[in-house]
């Protein structure tokens, strides 16, 4: 526990500054942004408001005061929990991200159990039947899928299971008739999004299993169990396979910011309410204010994730808190 505790403290550290470094370069990229807020606003009405109008949207803004006053005020009271309105859903930031992260953490939470269960199975399988047709269609298709763009795999199944066989919703949270929050009918809208974005994440960590399972294979400790005659699915399962997920750990850390991504263009091709489709909205309106946040949220869950990948590699591993390592 020891060794955690010093790797949280260091994290915490660490992302202190790298978080005002990602607030002064989100504000300078706002800054440079060809688009003005105030027109983006505003849109077919920009012609034919009148000047003085949109100048006192500016003030009200406080878009036309010089650019170092304007982000240490809002920077001054983003410390202070003020995340500022949203001008794209006329509506408290603080209110949008509450309203809509709960849906983002489900659905992104569901996709990285069924990413992980799925990797896990498939790989061992391909290393176990290693040469095989099987091993074969599965690190093909492996390698095919992680060339494949998230969103035309979203697109294609919306195609196949919506259009063609009528089988799931196309988008949403639930059908556009309802009125309350049936848990049954969110489950079924979830479907498509959940496995679309897990099935996107998964190339990279299949072939990891596969390799590092393969590997494992030729162990002495391995070798070991078999001459003690142990079924083979017992010396897979319980040696070859526990011994592999060491490394997996480390890799799942590595792939959040891909998933963070991910979960971008699912929630935007699906129209799921999260969060990571109102970042999408609020690039489109140059909604600084709800972008400025969501970009933040992304970051910490970058951080967060590779964090407790290292953490469950620390706990796993008894060599790693004897050497010191984190």
């Amino acid at each position: 526990m020891r060794a955690v505790a010093r790797m949280v403290a260091w994290r915490a550290a660490f992302a202190a500054p790298l978080l005002l470094i990602v607030t002064v370069a989100m504000f300078a990229l706002a800054q440079a942004s060809p688009f003005d807020p105030v027109r983006q606003y505003l849109g077919d009405r920009a012609t034919v408001t009148a000047p003085e109008i949109v100048e006192q949207i500016r003030e009200n803004w406080g878009v036309d005061r010089p650019v170092l006053e304007q982000f240490t005020t809002w920077l001054g009271n983003l410390l202070q929990g003020d995340l500022g309105d949203s001008r794209s859903f006329h509506r408290p930031v603080a209110e949008v991200i509450a309203e809509r992260l709960p849906w983002t953490l489900l659905a992104t939470g569901c996709a990285i159990v069924l990413m992980l269960a799925g990797s896990l199975v498939i790989g061992t399988i391909a290393a176990w039947r290693r040469g095989s047709w099987l091993d074969r269609v599965i690190t093909g298709g492996a390698f095919a899928n992680e060339s494949v763009p998230v969103f035309w795999l979203g697109l294609l199944s919306i195609w196949v299971f919506a259009v063609q066989l009528g089988w799931m919703p196309a988008g949403g949270l639930t059908d556009a008739a309802s009125t309350t929050l049936d848990p049954l009918d969110v489950a079924h809208h979830m479907v498509l999004p959940v496995v679309v974005l897990a099935v996107s994440q998964s190339s990279w960590l299949v072939l990891f299993v596969r390799e590092s399972v393969i590997g494992t294979l030729r162990e002495d400790f391995v070798i070991g169990a078999r001459a003690r005659g142990l079924r083979e699915r017992t010396v897979l399962v319980r040696h070859a396979l526990r011994s592999a997920l060491l490394p997996f750990l480390t890799l799942l850390g590595a792939r959040m910011p891909e998933l963070v991504t991910g979960a971008i263009l699912v929630e935007s091709v699906f129209s799921w309410p999260g969060v990571a489709s109102a970042s999408v909205q609020a690039a489109l309106a140059v909604d600084f204010p709800l972008l400025a946040v969501t970009t933040l949220l992304g970051t910490i869950a970058v951080l967060g994730g590779n964090l407790l990948a290292d953490i469950g590699y620390t706990v796993a591993d008894p060599r790693v808190r004897t050497l010191g390592v984190g």
